[in-house]
């Protein structure tokens, strides 16, 4: 199992930089950002973390996911460069997949696309999305970022996504394309991943042995689809669980680094890679 680190990646939080080059230093197989493009002030959409409460001030402060990870590429050569996850309901594909595949190429192919429908329903709604077929909207617009990253003259035809044949360069280093992990936990998101995903993108529970059925639920559904097993990443892991995590078959975890001042993430990181070292992960 690889270890990786997620990042808030606030304008007034740890240098997203300094962070990775340290992570990179450390062995961590990836870092990756989230994305939300704005935070509604009217919002009713309530956060689906309650334990947390409500929003943390850390969601109104984010920086453009692909920027920072454009400056993240610049620095580093090795480690993975993820999202956790591109709200993709609220990006334009073509664009997106101009973005990605730019991202791929300047990093040598180290980019990881998690990808989700969003929560915040006020948000999308901003963008134009409607919220009652963002599902089919994510379905439409992955599939035409893949026909672009893999044809020279690219078209699609669907209900909510529609264009005729189009050039676009540059392609992804990765072949066929950019990877893409289906975040997500609720009840269809297995028929999703299975459907037209690279793997899946569930979240640290408290119920790990619910998180095993569905894991081995999602296996019995690519095979039966005619698949290989689907790699699967468990996002905000916690340390004392990364053994439970390899025996449940994840083949990564992503760790959540505390919101604050860079020390307060490079002191995190070296407690995070003794772990890591100590388990002989990322080896």
């Amino acid at each position: 199992m690889k270890v990786g680190v997620f990042i808030y990646n606030t304008d007034d939080g740890a240098d997203p930089l300094v962070v990775a080059q340290e992570a990179e230093r450390l062995g961590f197989e990836s870092i990756f950002c989230p994305d939300h493009t704005h935070i509604p002030a009217s919002r009713l959409s309530p956060f689906p973390m309650p334990p947390f409460g409500d929003l943390p001030r850390e969601y109104y402060r984010m920086r453009d996911p692909f920027v920072s990870l454009s400056g993240i590429a610049a620095v580093t050569s090795k480690i993975m460069l993820g999202t956790s996850v591109c709200v993709l309901v609220e990006r334009d594909p073509i664009l997106l997949a101009k973005t990605v595949a730019s991202l791929d190429l300047m990093s040598n192919g180290r980019v990881l696309l998690g990808v989700g429908a969003g929560w915040n329903l006020e948000e999308m709604q901003n963008h134009g999305t409607n919220p009652k077929t963002r599902m089919k909207l994510l379905r439409e617009r992955v599939g035409a970022m893949r026909e672009i990253w893999s044809k020279e003259q690219a078209e699609f035809h669907g209900d909510l996504v529609d264009f005729d044949p189009i050039f676009s360069w540059p392609k992804p280093v990765q072949k066929p394309g950019v990877p893409i992990i289906v975040g997500g936990s609720g009840p269809t998101v297995l028929d999703r991943v299975v459907a037209f995903g690279d793997g899946w993108f569930p979240g640290h529970q408290q119920d790990l042995d619910e998180l095993k059925a569905r894991m081995d639920e999602l296996q019995e559904k690519a095979e039966a689809a005619g698949r290989a097993p689907i790699p699967v990443t468990i996002m905000g892991g916690l340390p004392s669980f990364f053994e439970r995590y390899a025996e449940m078959g994840a083949s990564r975890c992503v760790c959540v680094l505390p919101v604050g001042p860079t020390e307060a993430s490079l002191d995190a990181l070296n407690r995070l890679a003794s772990r890591v070292r100590e388990l002989g992960f990322n080896s």
